[in-house]
């Protein structure tokens, strides 16, 4: 198993809007051991040689193609990342995992096959499997032996995965289970062995099950005609009075939504990584093409729009990458904290449950980044971007789902503000007092304290005001609604923005003082100039969501007085973003590539 340089605390999840972060408290890609890159090496060199040159087949669905290419990255190691070592994998650490997820993500139908099933297909069995199903199931998994397949959505029931329709009942004899029902989008679902079925027992219990492909009165359905992922496999499942041995049940009756909910959480926090590793990919496309396409005399990666685009994408890049590894540190440094003697698999599942805001974040930063850069890339290709003979067409239809898959981004804004509430009322998250002392902080009037000091001091300072920002518009929000806030979702998805701008920008800022730490100024002013970018737009996108949310609770004397603390919070002299943005474009355009990864 590989090793990380760990922060040396790992804070409580959501703990980021609240309490002071210093740089060494953060992970970032500058630390990756030899093994965490050999690792991702491995991995992108396996896309590259074995699976790209096959796409055209595999968007055609060659017969058995796809599970073939799965089994080849399982012979490798490729496939057992999540499974503990006495079971047959490799029990990679987190940072590990997040690096074989953004390499792996080359080509988008591979990569969404790769995580169906070592990801959310066979995770349920390393947390909630007893003894014998691991030993039965894990080393097979682990090698590629075995496929696996996650299926929850069913045609009435999608994002509200409780609304489950499929039933199961106990046999007379008592021996088996008998599951009725549908399932829907079933990544891997035409070629799995072994599944993961959600079904209510005696249609109340919610309930999660192993299926195999051969039990009696299983079938899967034709492949579906989708818009995008052409190359993987979705299709529906049917159970007709399917018989599943007593003992495949996984974990308790009416405890499927314990087995989904954590299983989902350690999806969302990949998907992260997964969208994360293909905007890579598609900037370096769009990159090479800005110096090939001619246009007016010289190359269209001459003019200032395209090479703005190119900035900002790699800008938004930075930005998930560092909330990614940032996250993905924390999670290691819990593990580490349990001790040696811990039941790791049973760790792993606490620190995807205690960082599951964190993973809702990189879910729905990574796939809204992965839209932007994508939508950014066929503007640059032009007429030709429109056309399927460029990859950036398929890179483009491909990318949609994120925003669906794993909870809708819509649930997931939902659930940000949900869980942390849920941590605040529990005192798990003192979210409350720190409302309270900003209370205090706002009726005391200006502070005339010492303003912080050094290079960084203003960027400290609107970071600051951010998470002053969100305390106060979530307070204003709790007095009007109370418990009744989840009804309000424009406010709720609001507040979630907020929360994300939060630590997308803290993370930045943090991964480039750690470097300057490290290696100087100089040797990070391409980072340093993205850091800031995200910083100053993060403000301003902060303060039209707050004023909007504030406008929807307060009205008069009230929302006036509370808009002009919020401009106090916000207060910050304009930066020369586009000057930044041209620095950064040269730096994309000096090597046609994310320019801010060590290799």
């Amino acid at each position: 198993m590989a090793t990380t340089s760990l922060p040396r605390a790992a804070s409580r999840g959501g703990s980021f809007l609240v309490e002071a972060c210093a740089p060494e408290d953060v992970f970032t890609p500058a630390e990756l051991t030899d093994d965490q890159k050999l690792i991702g090496q491995t991995a992108e060199e396996f896309v590259l040689n074995e699976v790209v040159p096959l796409i055209p087949d595999l968007e055609q669905h060659k017969p058995g193609l796809l599970p073939q290419l799965l089994k080849k990255a399982g012979e490798i190691g490729l496939l057992g990342g999540g499974v503990p070592e006495e079971h047959g994998g490799a029990g990679l650490d987190k940072v590990s995992s997040v690096r074989l997820a953004e390499k792996v993500s080359v080509y988008a139908s591979f990569a969404v096959s790769h995580g169906g099933h070592s990801g959310i297909g066979t995770l349920p069995i390393v947390f909630f499997g007893t003894e014998e199903q691991k030993k039965k199931y894990l080393p097979s998994l682990a090698t590629g032996e075995k496929l696996a397949a996650y299926c929850l959505s069913e045609p009435q029931a999608g994002s509200d995965a409780q609304n489950s329709r499929t039933r199961a009942v106990l046999s007379p004899d008592g021996r088996s289970w008998i599951l009725n029902g549908q399932k829907m989008w079933i990544t891997n679902g035409g070629f799995a062995d072994v599944y993961i079925v959600f079904a209510k027992v005696d249609g109340e219990k919610f309930s999660c099950f192993i299926v195999e492909r051969g039990f009696p009165g299983f079938s899967a359905g034709a492949e579906e005609k989708k818009m995008g992922l052409k190359g993987s496999s979705t299709t529906a499942l049917f159970f007709e009075n399917c018989q599943v041995p007593k003992e495949n049940l996984l974990h308790e009756v009416g405890r499927g939504h314990i087995v989904a909910f954590n299983i989902l959480n350690a999806g969302r926090f990949s998907l992260g990584a997964y969208c994360t590793g293909g905007a890579k990919r598609t900037l370096e496309t769009a990159s090479k093409y800005a110096k090939e396409r001619f246009a007016f005399g010289k190359p269209i990666g001459d003019f200032g729009l395209i090479r703005a685009k190119l900035a900002e994408m790699a800008i938004r890049i930075f930005a998930v990458e560092s909330m990614i590894y940032r996250t993905a540190g924390l999670m290691d440094r819990a593990i580490a904290a349990a001790g040696e003697a811990a039941d790791t698999s049973q760790q792993s599942m606490k620190v995807f449950e205690e960082y599951a805001i964190e993973s809702s974040i990189s879910k729905v930063y990574g796939s809204e980044l992965l839209d932007f850069v994508v939508d950014e890339a066929v503007q640059i290709f032009g007429g030709y971007g429109f056309h399927e003979d460029y990859p950036v067409a398929r890179a483009y239809r491909d990318s949609r789902v994120n925003r669906i898959f794993e909870g809708t981004n819509e649930i997931n804004r939902m659930l940000i503000i949900q869980m942390l509430m849920k941590r605040a009322m529990s005192g798990a998250l003192p979210l409350l007092q720190a409302g309270a002392n900003l209370r205090d902080e706002i009726l005391a009037g200006p502070s005339f304290e010492e303003p912080p000091a050094g290079a960084w001091a203003d960027e400290e300072r609107i970071l600051a005001g951010v998470k002053k920002a969100f305390l106060l518009v979530a307070g204003a929000a709790l007095d009007k609604h109370r418990d009744r806030l989840a009804d309000q979702q424009e406010i709720v998805a609001a507040l979630s923005d907020i929360v994300m701008e939060c630590y997308a920008i803290e993370s930045s800022l943090r991964r480039v003082q750690k470097a300057e730490a490290a290696r100087g100024p100089q040797s990070s002013s391409a980072m340093a100039d993205a850091a800031r970018v995200s910083l100053h737009d993060a403000a301003d996108r902060v303060d039209t969501g707050a004023r909007r949310a504030l406008a929807a609770v307060l009205e008069g004397d009230m929302l006036r007085t509370q808009l002009a603390v919020l401009r106090r919070f916000l207060k910050r002299e304009p930066a020369d973003t586009i000057a930044m943005r041209q620095r950064i474009s040269a730096a994309v355009q000096a090597s046609d590539r994310y320019p801010f990864e060590d290799r």
